[in-house]
């Protein structure tokens, strides 16, 4: 599809569940509406599973990884369908960017020349570790042999956000597809359409049936379905703190199975009076207004050394007027609309309460045209820590910006916070940097940079938002279990 086509007139291919390889109506025959929010009309109607279709979907993952070829293949053999898949889903780019803008509200053109890219090559990096999983051999103190094996913990529960569907499904299920495991994917109810044509690609790859399922549904009935599923080996739940808890709470009271969480942010960064105040401006825009702001790692509160605050601030105000909004299909376009009905309505409220409790617009504030679900990308400047929108995740295009004057003050008041996902320190002196980075209570920080995320590179939070780690090798953690194999070794002249 051309980068100017429109969504609503679109022919939705795939909207049913998918269990065991076939698109299949929910058992209840219920069905939902999925929305596209530059236009609010109503895309398709989708199966709405519930926790009779997530038990059917993971009896088909069980049996898959139970009986079935996945667990049992080679690495080397996993490797080989894995390329494929990711060379199935760059044939199919268009298509997958289509679908992200017209569900998710998302720009066609970062969609289609990174976030799916990114996708596809997730799917390459965790392909090439398919078949380097090893153990280790161990040295007893008695007269034993012991090695170790790292064998798939079995079958996985994935339930994916709505801010970005293609990056989370490649994300979550590349690694776990590595290790062996099967699994049951749960899309969000307001963006299932990439999963689903996801599902239908992977079996235009070779992966088994039962491999990979995909339940629609709520979050209070399929999510928690998956989340307390006593034949679901482990769950990954990416989303609000407030859901995360519920999801453990869950895993829990059900059959104790471990859970990776990421979760939310209030992440600061940091512009020191020495720091480069173009390069400052433009990451703090491309921080916090990239896919309207709907970013757990959106660098929402901005502390600015007072030597440079105003001259930060007028760079910050011309970035952001100049941060184009508009038809998501439109290449020029920087800025599309919020996800959702209620997440518009979120971030409209809290920049109300920010106007209540004194700080100042700069630019912004106010919703844009007259239909979607658009919200002029916002700055506030005479923010405070005590101000809620200093203190609440807004995942909304509006920027706090906080003065400090020492090093030691900033590091408490970044800390300061429920949260440690993200951070951004922007300084030219080394000092200050590693002296910053190292007290900084966040999974990521960031040096004169922005938003450095990468396959190679684990992610993941400190306190409420979360734990365990996605990409980087270390992803593979959560999909395997080390078993520890002993022998005994008898008249050896070496012990």
């Amino acid at each position: 599809m051309s980068s100017n086509g429109k969504s609503a007139k679109r022919e939705i291919k795939f909207t049913k569940l998918f269990i065991n390889g076939e698109f299949v109506d929910s058992i209840s025959g219920n069905t939902f509406e999925t929305i596209d929010p530059a236009t609010e009309e109503v895309l398709a109607t989708v199966a709405e599973g519930r926790e009779e279709d997530v038990d059917l979907a993971v009896k088909a993952a069980r049996e898959a990884f139970d009986n079935g070829p996945w667990p049992r293949m080679s690495g080397e053999a996993r490797r080989k369908i894995l390329l494929k898949f990711a060379d199935i889903i760059d044939e199919n780019a268009d298509e997958l960017a289509t679908l992200e803008v017209i569900d998710g509200g998302k720009l066609f053109g970062p969609v289609r020349y990174f976030e799916v890219p990114i996708s596809s090559e997730t799917f390459r990096y965790f392909a090439g570790a398919a078949d380097k999983i090893r153990g280790a051999t161990l040295k007893m103190s008695s007269s034993i042999q012991a090695y170790t094996l790292r064998e798939p913990i079995g079958v996985v529960g994935h339930i994916i956000p709505w801010n970005g569907p293609a990056y989370m499904f490649a994300t979550k299920v590349a690694p776990a597809l590595a290790a062996g495991c099967t699994m049951v994917v749960k899309p969000a109810e307001q963006t299932p359409l990439t999963v689903l044509f996801f599902a239908h690609l992977s079996k235009l790859a070779g992966i088994p049936d039962g491999v990979i399922n995909v339940v629609n549904g709520y979050g209070k009935t399929a999510g928690a379905a998956v989340s307390s599923h006593m034949d679901i080996d482990a769950v990954t739940f990416t989303g609000s703190t407030e859901v995360g808890r519920l999801v453990m709470q869950a895993a829990a009271t059900s059959n104790l199975k471990p859970v990776s969480l990421e979760l939310g942010g209030k992440n600061p960064i940091i512009i020191f009076d020495d720091a480069d105040l173009d390069k400052a401006a433009e990451f703090a825009t491309f921080g916090n207004l990239t896919n309207k702001g709907e970013m757990c790692v959106s660098g929402s509160r901005v502390f600015v050394q007072e030597g440079v605050h105003d001259a930060f601030v007028k760079k910050l105000e011309v970035m952001v007027k100049h941060w184009a909004t508009g038809d998501p299909f439109d290449l020029a376009t920087r800025h599309g609309p919020q996800n959702n009905k209620q997440q518009y309505e979120k971030v409209l409220s809290l920049i109300e309460q920010g106007k209540k409790e004194g700080a100042t617009v700069v630019t912004g504030g106010k919703p844009f045209g007259t239909k979607g679900f658009y919200i002029e990308p916002t700055l506030f400047t005479n923010v405070t820590d005590e101000m809620t929108i200093a203190k609440e995740e807004i995942f909304g295009p509006v920027i706090s910006i906080l003065k400090f004057k020492t090093a030691e003050e900033v590091i408490k008041r970044a800390n300061a916070t429920k949260y440690g996902l993200a951070s951004g320190v922007m300084t030219k002196n080394i000092d200050v940097a590693n002296t910053v980075s190292r007290s900084l209570r966040a999974g990521a920080v960031w040096i004169n940079c922005y938003l450095a995320l990468d396959r190679d590179a684990p992610h993941g939070g400190y306190k409420m938002s979360g734990f365990g780690r996605e990409q980087g090798l270390e992803a593979l953690d959560h999909y395997l279990q080390i078993k520890t194999v002993a022998t005994p070794i008898y008249n050896s002249p070496w012990l």
